[in-house]
């Protein structure tokens, strides 16, 4: 809670104002049941009408200003919570877009939908409402205490005997609630995320008719959310209660015992009722508390969560300042020397060397799970190099600012992921002042043009609207528009029709600028004229050379030559 809280320091003027309202309105609320002690023992009893009007104008002035105060310190702490929320829901979203890739390796989706939603709105209301009423309730709880003791210690001893064993039940009451909120929290993340997933994928579960299992599994989870909701009820049922009987049996006590102390003539009337009143300051804190720690323990699950968030760190960053360094510093010269990575003690990529000169293209072919794609995220640092070094235009690319780095490179992923908005916004998304007609142009996405609403057209979650072939047209299209030194194709032309796909690279040797390239292909056609094609095999580079030279080395990529051509030199030979 210590760096929720931390977010508060900027907001001190704002909550001294709250609290100066909150203790005004607190030392009028007491001179009430003082007022009402004058209007009994000395208006009504002792004759003394000529108190009545200022009486009743106090009570009507006092009323009047608390509901002022009330309002003004309502609004000041919702203005603070709301504040606080904002800039924690700001810097969590900042903070996980710093994150490295890894983290998103094993953190799914539901769970940070979970903290940035639910989690932070459980902060708002501790902010907002909860913490400025306990402090409410701890200073009700003093100065009534203070004023009763005044008034008669002997009946106010008498009025805090269940004080001890409220505070007691509290406190295990916190404990207990406080674990089932850290269960149900992390339960609300699971169904979050089984969620997300069934409806971003609901056109699979619909295709292999998995409705009932989907639902079955889904029901299962919200089973269990209720169980532990259900929990949550039978400890609140335990312990609040009790608390509240406790709270009753002030009132209770202070009758009984008051009662007989004015029939004893050792108390007025008047101070029994303004006495009275003073419990009620004292049993409605006492009331409360339960409910306050449901609140704090809500909260504090939520903080936890939040915090387990911030306190991840990124693992990419810069080891050393490079001055001078900018966009067009850089030609797309690229160097892997002797690199190596681990991922989790385990060798994905073992002692890689590969140099592609501006302009080059390299193609990189290999059986799935070869380490293929490892290699070249690790170009624009998505994961950290384990051992050796990558050049870029003779920098190590740990010494070269992320955002320039990465500015430089343009990457076209395996899932084509677009937004839910036009194509133009999806194509612009890099490079906001530039045209598309080139990038639309270069990518063979004449199609756009005979869209309803051309390049205008909502496209739908991640381009649901549009085939494989034509989303991957577009991610195409975003690359190309970026102008970058290094272009990145990650089997992004796998559903593409081989004529497509021929019109596509050729147009790579038409861009604006010299783009040094690295093709990931299945497919002969994608790869064959690159300026040198590497095999990977197990996270090794057992094969490398042009497309001519690999195939009168008769190894693995001749192999694949084979498979893919034979069809044609069957009909080669009975031509």
């Amino acid at each position: 809670m210590k760096k929720i809280f931390k977010y508060l320091k900027k907001y001190k003027l704002l909550i001294f104002f709250a609290f100066f309202c909150m203790i005004a309105g607190i030392i009028l609320d007491m001179i009430n049941p003082y007022l009402m002690k004058i209007m009994v023992d000395d208006v009504l009893i002792g004759n003394k009408r000529n108190l009545l009007k200022t009486v009743l104008l106090g009570i009507a002035g006092i009323s009047l200003s608390r509901a002022l105060l009330g309002y003004l310190r309502e609004f000041t702490f919702d203005y603070i919570g709301g504040k606080v929320q904002g800039n924690i829901r700001k810097d969590l979203f900042k903070h996980i877009q710093s994150l490295h890739f890894g983290f998103f390796d094993k953190m799914n989706t539901g769970e940070l939908m979970s903290r940035i939603g639910n989690d932070i709105d459980n902060i708002w209301s501790l902010v907002g409402f909860g913490m400025g009423l306990l402090i409410e309730n701890i200073l009700y709880f003093i100065t009534a205490s203070s004023i009763i003791f005044f008034l008669n210690w002997k009946l106010a001893l008498i009025s805090l005997l269940t004080t001890p064993l409220i505070a007691y039940l509290a406190f295990e009451f916190e404990k207990k609630i406080g674990e089932a909120f850290e269960k149900i929290s992390d339960q609300n993340a699971e169904i979050n995320t089984t969620a997300q997933e069934n409806i971003s994928g609901v056109r699979l579960v619909k295709a292999f008719t998995r409705e009932k299992y989907e639902i079955k599994k889904f029901l299962t989870m919200n089973e269990k959310n209720y169980d532990l909701n259900v929990e949550k009820l039978r400890i609140w049922g335990r312990y609040f209660p009790l608390i509240e009987f406790l709270s009753d049996l002030s009132v209770v006590l202070v009758v009984v015992f008051g009662g007989m102390m004015v029939i004893g003539e050792k108390l007025s009337i008047g101070t029994l009722i303004s006495f009275s009143q003073y419990i009620w300051m004292l049993i409605w804190p006492m009331r409360e508390i339960g409910w306050l720690f449901n609140m704090f323990s809500e909260s504090k699950a939520s903080a936890k969560k939040i915090n387990k968030i911030f306190d991840t760190k990124p693992e990419i960053f810069l080891n050393k300042e490079t001055n001078n360094l900018n966009k067009e510093t850089f030609k797309g010269h690229v160097i892997f020397k002797n690199v190596s990575f681990k991922y989790e003690d385990e060798y994905i990529l073992k002692n890689i060397n590969l140099e592609a000169k501006p302009g080059n293209t390299i193609a990189i072919m290999g059986p799935t799970g070869s380490g293929k794609t490892t290699l070249i995220n690790l170009i624009s640092r998505f994961y950290e190099v384990s051992e050796g070094e990558i050049t870029f235009d003779g920098y190590n690319v740990k010494d070269i600012p992320l955002n320039i780095l990465r500015k430089n490179i343009a990457n076209v992923f395996q899932d084509n992921f677009l937004f839910s908005e036009s194509v133009k916004e999806n194509i612009k998304f890099v490079n906001k002042n530039e045209s598309i007609n080139e990038a639309i142009k270069l990518s063979c996405s004449n199609f756009v043009y005979n869209l309803k609403e051309k390049e205008n057209t909502i496209i739908g979650e991640r381009g649901i609207g549009l085939s494989g072939g034509q989303k991957q047209r577009l991610t195409i299209a975003r690359a190309f528009n970026k102008n970058s030194k290094v272009l990145i194709l990650d089997d992004a032309t796998s559903a593409l029709d081989m004529d497509t796909e021929f019109e596509l690279l050729k147009n790579l040797k038409k861009l604006p600028n010299k783009v040094t390239t690295f093709i990931i292909g299945h497919r002969i056609s994608a790869v064959k004229n690159a300026d040198e094609i590497i095999f990977i095999e197990n996270g090794e580079i057992v094969e490398r050379g042009t497309h001519d030279e690999l195939l009168q080395k008769k190894g693995k990529y001749y192999e694949i030559y084979e498979q893919q051509f034979k069809d044609f030199k069957e009909i080669k030979e009975v031509l």
